[in-house]
């Protein structure tokens, strides 16, 4: 598994996109397109040298977003025709029962994609959009698309059934499928590197806090149960999403105040969670509040971290055994606070947490668990998209 990788992820408004070394593990560039189709776009591209190259333009959409982008690697380096590229590898959000791996694009596959747009109405049109724009641009490399919920395609039945109607399921794909799969398959994975043993032989829970937030079992490599569900609604409480709730608060809201469907499922999504709760989703700016005394940020940092030591309460039951816990994503792995208030009150569990340690702050992958902690706790830069180009270039070397 060998070969350079440009790596596209298409947010509704966004281009992200980065060329993987996977044998070194390294980023040769990377940048971003924001403010896609608003009056004014922004490009931040990162040259090998690690200089930043910023140029503000209209974007009005995802084709012109990806031209700028080839722009500035012409003109900032690097030469894409120099590097060596081997593929291109797309994150998409949802592949539903479909796809459980990664798959090479051809027109049916991008059919699919925009067929299960119903499943993830704003992202993956979008994704789909920057596949199509990508293959114009790139048509002699093999485009891979990787799939958020692939790695929880290994879920029991038991874990992925709502108890609904049949036919739901049947008819409309009603299921659990869950998301930041590219996440959760590295950190698993880079856990039991960490712990030196083989991965089939490590359980982890892996805690991916960041404005979108999952918690993920994982027994031997393989996800048996995470917090998100048939959107990436469900579960934790995130920057601006509720997290769980009772499902009749659709109902209940349509009686008192009046509210259709769709306006409850836009609050869920984009108006609540922390930005509900605090007044703002960003958790550093919910810390400046809580040191000022603010008291519906201080509520709102113990929901957060009452929900997901729930579900760490939880997960260590479905697994049996567990062998660490996994913190990643921009919370987990920067916020000291976070986690200590998450794992306090577990050490008759198994969890002793080292405050030395939790409070140091790296980039590494480091333990931040006490020694004779039965349970290693660890923090673990995840790496998404070294898992979308790793996986990208195992299925071409797979189909060789």
């Amino acid at each position: 598994m060998s070969g350079r990788v440009l790596v596209v992820n298409c947010g509704s408004s966004s281009l992200k996109y980065r060329v993987v070394d996977v044998d070194s593990g390294t980023s040769v560039a990377s940048g971003l397109a924001e403010r896609i189709g608003q009056p004014a776009g922004r490009l931040t591209h990162r040259s090998p040298d690690g200089e930043q190259h910023v140029v503000e333009r209209p974007l009005p959409d995802h084709g012109a977003a990806l031209a700028a982008v080839l722009a500035a690697f012409d003109s900032c380096g690097p030469q894409l025709t120099d590097v060596g590229l081997t593929a291109v590898a797309h994150r998409v959000v949802h592949g539903g029962e479909r796809f459980s791996a990664p798959v090479l694009v051809d027109d049916d596959v991008l059919a699919a994609i925009r067929d299960l747009s119903a499943l993830a109405p704003l992202h993956n049109p979008v994704n789909a959009e920057g596949i199509e724009v990508a293959r114009r641009a790139f048509p002699d490399l093999p485009h891979v698309a990787v799939f958020d919920t692939a790695f929880h395609q290994t879920l029991p039945p038991h874990a992925y059934t709502y108890a609904v109607p049949p036919q739901w399921a049947r008819d409309h794909g009603v299921r659990r499928y869950g998301f930041h799969g590219t996440s959760h398959a590295y950190v698993s994975r880079r856990v039991a590197e960490l712990l030196g043993r083989p991965v089939e032989e490590v359980n982890t829970i892996v805690l991916h806090l960041g404005n979108g937030a999952s918690a993920t079992a994982v027994a031997g490599g393989r996800s048996v149960e995470t917090s998100m569900g048939l959107t990436p609604l469900e579960g934790l409480v995130m920057g601006t999403r509720s997290g769980d709730v009772d499902p009749a608060i659709v109902a209940h809201l349509r009686r008192t105040a009046g509210l259709d469907p769709d306006a409850v499922d836009r609050a869920l999504n984009s108006s609540s969670g922390m930005l509900a709760l605090a007044g703002h989703s960003d958790l550093r700016e919910v810390h400046r509040r809580v040191a000022d005394g603010d008291e519906r940020a201080a509520l709102a940092l113990e929901v957060f971290c009452h929900r997901v030591r729930k579900y760490v309460g939880a997960y260590l039951a479905v697994l049996g055994r567990t062998d660490a816990i996994a913190f990643t994503a921009g919370i987990g792995e920067n916020d000291a606070v976070v986690r200590q208030k998450t794992l306090a009150g577990l050490e008759r569990l198994g969890i002793v947490l080292d405050e030395r340690r939790n409070a140091q702050r790296s980039d590494d992958a480091r333990r931040i668990s006490a020694d004779d902690s039965p349970v290693a706790v660890l923090v673990v830069p995840t790496d998404e998209e070294l898992e979308m180009a790793r996986q990208a270039l195992d299925l071409l070397d797979g189909g060789a």
